[in-house]
């Protein structure tokens, strides 16, 4: 039984087998992630209490982004390593 969610033969069938990829590959998509939430989180606190923002947020952006490669919501273009999101 694994922990790991979504398991890691998932993640690199979606990486061509190349786990250097795979953490490139979820490290800019996370960072991507990161960026957009510290975006909404300063539109929020205009709107809501940190309180109510903490616990809507309890997904770090790296378990995002993994969960994104294993559904195929992200590629990445092989002679950059460019990221796309479908």
């Amino acid at each position: 039984m694994s922990i790991i969610d979504p398991k890691i033969d998932v993640l690199l069938d979606e990486t061509d087998n190349d786990r250097f990829l795979l953490c490139a590959l979820a490290s800019k998509r996370a960072h991507d992630i990161n960026d957009m939430m510290r975006g909404q989180r300063e539109r929020a606190i205009e709107l809501s209490s940190a309180v109510e923002i903490a616990k809507a947020n309890n997904t770090k952006p790296l378990s995002m982004a993994f969960k994104e490669i294993a559904r195929g919501e992200v590629s990445y273009d092989p002679e950059t390593i460019d990221i796309h999101q479908h």
